[in-house]
């Protein structure tokens, strides 16, 4: 374990989208992502499924004639999508290590960070703080 002086850096949000082509296979994994995050307490926002993307391939069965004798093919891609929510950095890390590790044969990964910086100093003030007043004349007609 390193000890260093530097802050760490706070997420707000960690996303984790999973893709495989068996749905009971997502759903297993499902489980034990959703169990590792309880057991290191970080507390999962949301769990949703976006919809499958089928992709169809047709080919001819002869090589020459019998054009109406066909085969298709199907690949179905499930997808899997959990999020967590205010993590620091060295909680995500080993929750992504421990995660990552046992990924099923077969199931993609793809995360995303979303990082809580400190506001700028040239945006903390208020513009219209520093802008000139302007008189406002009325017209009477």
């Amino acid at each position: 374990v390193s000890i260093s002086d530097e802050p760490e850096t706070l997420y707000k949000r960690l996303s984790l989208l999973v893709k495989g082509h068996d749905k009971a296979v997502l759903d297993s994994y499902e489980y034990f992502a959703v169990l590792a995050a309880k057991e290191l307490g970080i507390s999962v926002e949301k769990v949703h499924k976006p919809p499958k993307k089928i992709e169809r391939l047709t080919l001819l069965k002869s090589v020459h004639i019998y054009k109406k004798h066909r085969v298709q093919y199907e690949m179905r891609t499930h997808y899997m999508c959990l999020e967590l929510k205010y993590l620091t950095s060295s909680t995500a890390a080993v929750y992504l290590e421990y995660v990552q590790r046992n990924l099923p044969e077969g199931v993609a990964m793809e995360v995303k960070k979303t990082k809580i910086e400190k506001i700028p100093e040239h945006i903390r003030e208020p513009v219209w703080d520093t802008l000139p007043q302007v008189e406002e004349n009325e017209v009477k007609s």
